[in-house]
């Protein structure tokens, strides 16, 4: 994958128009958008669409929060919409989209995980706390991804702070061990 590990943090909101507010507060602050993805639910999609989006397309997303997805597709960059087994429609905008279509790519899932399971756990996300987003999601929460070095995370977090968001988890880079070579 080419999203080299940097340190992650996740920050969940009730509200979409909470973590919407949050990306603006980031963007007005200067921060590189693209370093912060977005995830969360959507349900008026198609029954069987998994369907991805490069950083260049526009989704034709409806339902009731598509002029929330429209909104943020025009300031993050990538996106995709996948199913998710127990979650529903799940929508990702940033980098993460682009882990996740390199994941399902070149990946098999171990342990029954699904696609976004997996490629939060690609990125350095341990398991317990990416069972617990995927349990926020499907509770209809949001999800705010800032990957980055450790100053710039503190800085989203001073940032974050009066955002509204019910919690903030700092995953920190984990040592990278060398990928075995495959011939």
């Amino acid at each position: 994958m080419s999203m080299t590990k940097t340190d992650i943090a996740v920050a969940v909101y009730d509200l979409h128009t909470q973590a919407e507010t949050a990306v603006k507060a980031l963007q007005r602050a200067g921060f590189d958008m693209k370093k912060i993805s977005i995830i969360g639910r959507e349900y008026h999609t198609d029954e069987h669409v998994v369907g991805f989006l490069n950083a260049g397309d526009r989704a034709k997303i409806f339902g009731k929060l598509g002029a929330f997805w429209g909104g943020l597709m025009g300031v993050l960059f990538g996106s995709a919409l996948l199913f998710v087994p127990v979650v529903g429609h799940v929508i990702v905008l940033g980098p993460l989209a682009a882990a996740l279509f390199g994941g399902l790519q070149g990946a098999v899932l171990v342990g029954g995980f699904s696609a976004l399971a997996g490629a939060l756990m690609a990125v350095g996300i341990p398991k317990d706390s990416v069972l617990r987003y995927e349990t926020a999601l499907k509770a209809d929460k949001f999800m705010l991804v800032v990957h980055g070095d450790a100053q710039e995370i503190a800085h989203a977090r001073d940032l974050l702070k009066s955002s509204g968001l019910t919690s903030f988890d700092h995953h920190r880079a984990q040592n990278e061990v060398p990928a075995a070579v495959h011939a």
